[in-house]
């Protein structure tokens, strides 16, 4: 079967979202970067997303969730199959000191819906630029807070399409890493518990995590954020600035001057300048140190035909 095929099928069960062929993935990642999918779903409902899922997985069609594309690298080929979006999925909920957002939301914009609300707990969040669904997955963290701090449950669906709730407990939250991304779930909401906090603290948290971020880190140029996770013992930006990668790369992909955890998308790269700075790094790294540096962001699709 063919994507136009695919089309018009999904197009009987996808009548609210949006269907498009051939559509260019760099409009969605957050480092500029990836070739086309064969076609990308931007489900506007629960259902819609059910339909999506269960048809893939009948049809047998290659799936990838996109989330906010913030922790993703797209190969020049794009990607195969069906990309599924969830940005229309983005409704947050405050109900007293708990907090309900769907799996499209941007964790930045709960975290701000919370302090908003006077609620304690979530500031960590406040510069994480990636979705619920994505956060949720990785066990987001930053600043002495993660996820697994505040959880209570989240909704998921199963690669077959069938709906699952899971408790904390269930979810299995370790160091970037969950049952989420071992099983292939994917996420439709979250549920968490803040505390009633004092105004004034809560503000002057968010301002103080979110002047480190603006002060540490490139979020002038495209990027995938944090691109490798910390070894035991040890800190990955001080071993790659240590390596003395900082300033180097490929094409217009750079190890970022101002945080060397990050490679930028400085100046029109390619995915494959991106791939090729992250070997590049973790070979120098392995050969300075003999440590293993272990991505923290995921790469997909496929190379560019030649």
């Amino acid at each position: 079967m063919s994507k136009h095929h695919w089309f018009n099928e999904l197009q009987t069960k996808i009548t609210k979202g949006i269907l498009k062929i051939d559509e260019p993935l760099n409009k969605y990642t957050m480092t500029k970067l990836g070739g086309s999918a064969d076609l990308l779903v931007i489900p506007a409902t629960i259902e819609e997303t059910k339909s999506a899922v269960r048809y893939a997985y009948e049809k047998k069609i290659p799936l990838l969730l996109l989330g906010n594309g913030s922790n993703m690298v797209v190969r020049d080929g794009g990607v195969r199959g069906i990309v599924l979006h969830l940005s229309k999925l983005n409704e947050i909920r405050i109900n007293g000191t708990s907090v309900h957002a769907e799996g499209g939301a941007l964790i930045i914009d709960a975290s701000r819906g919370a302090a908003a609300a006077g609620l304690t707990g979530l500031e960590f969040a406040c510069g994480i630029p990636g979705s619920i669904g994505g956060a949720m997955a990785m066990n987001a963290g930053a600043y002495g807070g993660e996820i697994k701090d505040i959880i209570v449950q989240t909704t998921v669906l199963t690669k077959t399409g069938e709906l699952v709730v899971l408790t904390k407990e269930e979810l299995e939250l370790g160091y970037r890493q969950s049952i989420i991304t071992k099983e292939g779930y994917y996420v439709l909401s979250a549920d968490f518990q803040l505390a009633t906090g004092v105004q004034e603290e809560i503000d002057a948290k968010v301002a103080d995590l979110t002047h480190q971020r603006e002060s540490k880190q490139p979020l002038e140029y495209p990027s995938a954020g944090s691109v490798f996770k910390r070894p035991p013992g040890y800190f990955a930006g001080k071993l790659i600035q240590e390596s003395g990668m900082q300033g180097r790369g490929f094409g217009g992909a750079e190890v970022s001057m101002k945080h060397a955890g990050f490679i930028v998308n400085k100046n029109k790269a390619t995915a494959s300048d991106y791939i090729r700075t992250i070997e590049m790094v973790k070979a120098e790294v392995k050969k300075k140190f003999d440590v293993e540096l272990e991505l923290e962001v995921k790469i997909v699709g496929e190379e560019r035909a030649e």
